[in-house]
């Protein structure tokens, strides 16, 4: 997923910020286990440790402007109800003929499509090219993907989840591991001002 710039200015410290749908613990568990199968084949690989997620916007900026980006996720959280997301089967995107990319596919992809179009709208920012997914093997070769993809071509993958909130997290423009900023749940009252949770996990797009 391609970052958007909502800012031109040079501060520091800049950083990547990403906003993601968490599926439950089930199916996070579940991608897990297909990823430690591809590495039982490759070793690792690009999204190895990454938990499981749908990315819906992601942008480099300055720190200073993370209190507004909040502000204008919050609102959006206020006006959004809960909905089902289902998954149905395996996928791939190809990245010319050198890379592939092994994903779960969301089969009713509108909701998630519409709340990244209000996300994009509130920056001011054109939707763009996008379909819900969820990583399983990120940007892999093609020779790795065609020594895996046979035990995942044409299988069904049937799961449900309520998406009920969507996570702000960030990570040093430099690099480094994303950690989470905030979670947003649909509905609620804005949250109460706090720092970082203490709490990090590997994300990736």
């Amino acid at each position: 997923m391609q970052s958007e710039t909502l800012f031109t200015a040079q501060e520091s410290p800049l950083y990547d910020y990403l906003v993601v749908i968490n599926p439950d613990a089930q199916l996070i568990g579940e991608v897990r286990m297909f990823k430690e199968r591809i590495a039982r084949e490759l070793g690792i690989f690009t999204s190895r440790y990454s938990r499981a997620h749908i990315s819906l916007f992601r942008s480099v900026f300055p720190e200073k402007f993370q209190d507004d980006c909040i502000d204008l996720l919050e609102e959006i959280a206020r006006r959004q109800s809960g909905f089902t997301l289902y998954t149905s089967k395996f996928d791939h995107f190809d990245h010319g003929s050198v890379k592939r990319t092994i994903y779960v596919n969301i089969a009713n992809p509108k909701p998630v499509v519409e709340l990244r179009k209000r996300i994009l709208q509130l920056f001011e920012l054109k939707p763009n090219d996008y379909k819900p997914h969820i990583t399983v093997a990120r940007a892999i070769s093609t020779s790795e993907f065609e020594k895996v993809y046979p035990q995942f071509d044409n299988q069904l993958f049937v799961r449900s989840f309520s998406c009920r909130g969507f996570a702000l997290l960030r990570k040093p423009a430099a690099g480094g591991a994303y950690e989470l900023v905030r979670e947003f749940t649909f509905g609620a009252a804005a949250h109460g001002e706090g720092s970082l949770f203490d709490y990090a996990a590997n994300y990736a797009a």
